[in-house]
């Protein structure tokens, strides 16, 4: 049986790697192990995928690049010592690996480059339609050009082709795996069909989405006042316990009770494992996220965006993802939100919940920015043919 051992740095990056994983184990039968560079690694686990390296959750969540003074704060939180670590973790495992699957930017491409294995790189980091034009990292270059590097799966069509224009045959747009995450529970939320459905992602790391989820709760008070007649929905990770929600809630002047929230304008439904649900059944999203944000996209979906005070969800990162998923998204606002941003906010999603023009331009936008389901098929297939497995039909 082959043994692939997936390397990823970021909630998003784990969460594409684990689906790509559990694709090879199902489609050909490989033994899978994984490597999470970055946090905890709960996507692997999720899918049960073994972990073999020591993990933890940093201040950055991985995104240095956003705000390079919060590099010192990961290292003052033990990050040369836990990058030892993982590079030990890997030395150990890798000589027992057919093949390595680096998933995510530079950092996953040198742990596999120099491991001294054969491997493949997922750039999902890396698009061209973030400039228009595909400018590599120095580093991430040095990974994907070595001869060890069999295949480049990029996140999109217009990423591939860019890169064999600049001569890199071995790159091949095979879908985005993301988009194969978002199976209905079977358990479908309580809507109203007469009234449209807002959706709330105030993202997953806390506290900063705690501080999002604020925000969010005042710019539903504006919304409520301009539009009484809407359904809104938040999408929350577990680490948004009651007593959380209930700390929030007094501080904001609403009442929490289980399943929503209550203020004397209307009503916030939430819930902590209906995500796909409540996205599927949203007109508009309004939200304060990353991946979350593209599978919003990749739905058809328009989406708001609400800059906070960060470490992560900041305006440069919601004017980087504008770029990125094109004009499915808007942002209000260019630095932490304040009240005037979200009466705007506000009045935007009133606007846009009846733009059926916008609508179907979004649905549009959303297939060719993220494509549709069957990425993480799409890409173990390639990666099977590579090990010279059988697929299972």
């Amino acid at each position: 049986m082959a043994r692939l051992l997936f390397l990823s740095n970021g909630h998003g990056e784990d969460l594409n790697a684990s689906l790509i994983a559990d694709a090879c184990r199902q489609l050909g039968g490989a033994d899978v192990l994984a490597l999470p560079l970055v946090g905890l690694g709960q996507a692997y686990r999720r899918l049960d995928i073994p972990v073999v390296g020591p993990v933890r959750a940093l201040p950055s969540g991985g995104l240095v690049y956003m705000n390079p003074l919060v590099l010192v704060q990961d290292v003052l939180a033990g990050l040369p010592q836990l990058t030892w670590q993982q590079w030990r973790a890997l030395q150990r495992v890798a000589p027992h690996s057919d093949l390595l699957v680096a998933v995510g930017d530079g950092v996953p491409l040198t742990f596999a480059r120099l491991s001294g294995r054969p491997y493949v790189a997922f750039i999902v980091s890396t698009s061209s339609y973030y400039e228009g034009r595909l400018q590599l990292p120095a580093l991430t270059w040095w990974g994907l050009t070595a001869p060890r590097c069999r295949k480049v799966f990029t996140r999109d069509g217009l990423t591939a082709k860019q890169l064999q224009q600049q001569g890199m045959v071995k790159a091949v747009f095979a879908g985005y795996p993301i988009m194969d995450g978002l199976e209905l529970s079977g358990q479908p939320i309580n809507v109203h069909n007469a009234y449209p459905v807002v959706a709330l992602l105030p993202g997953s790391r806390l506290p900063e989405a705690t501080d999002n989820f604020r925000l969010l709760l005042r710019f539903c008070r504006y919304l409520f006042a301009i539009r009484p007649q809407v359904q809104v929905w938040a999408a929350l990770v577990p680490g948004f316990t009651d007593a959380v929600l209930s700390e929030l809630a007094q501080a904001e002047g609403w009442l929490h009770q289980e399943g929503q929230l209550q203020c004397h304008k209307g009503v916030i439904h939430y819930s902590r494992s209906q995500f796909a649900d409540i996205l599927w059944a949203s007109r508009v999203v309004v939200g304060m996220a990353g991946t979350a944000i593209e599978q919003a996209v990749g739905l058809g979906k328009p989406v708001i965006q609400i800059p906070g005070r960060g470490p992560q969800f900041t305006y440069r990162f919601a004017e980087a993802q504008m770029r990125l998923l094109g004009c499915s998204v808007q942002t209000v606002g260019q630095g932490p939100a304040g009240d005037r941003e979200l009466q705007q906010a506000a009045h935007l999603v009133h606007q846009i919940l009846d733009d059926e023009l916008y609508h179907q331009r979004c649905r549009r936008n959303g297939r060719e920015r993220v494509a549709r389901a069957g990425g993480a098929a799409g890409i173990a297939q390639e990666i099977l043919q590579l090990l010279a497995l059988p697929v299972a039909q």
